[in-house]
């Protein structure tokens, strides 16, 4: 799947006066995340399904 035919959604933790936005992309096998500042020109990281929730698993308790 390509940037295009994804469907993004930006992180309700993205502020929109800091400039720190991400956005991941739903309903894939894993979990494509990317600057939404850049959109379209963003690389993009993918994680598996399990490390992407261990990730925000210690993002929630401040690990």
């Amino acid at each position: 799947m390509t940037n295009q035919t994804r469907r993004w959604v930006k992180s309700s933790y993205s502020g929109a006066d800091n400039g720190n936005c991400v956005e991941i992309a739903v309903g894939e096998t894993a979990v494509p995340v990317r600057d939404s500042k850049r959109a379209e020109q963003s690389p993009v990281i993918a994680f598996g399904r399990e490390a992407f929730t261990a990730f925000l698993g210690s993002v929630t308790n401040n690990r």
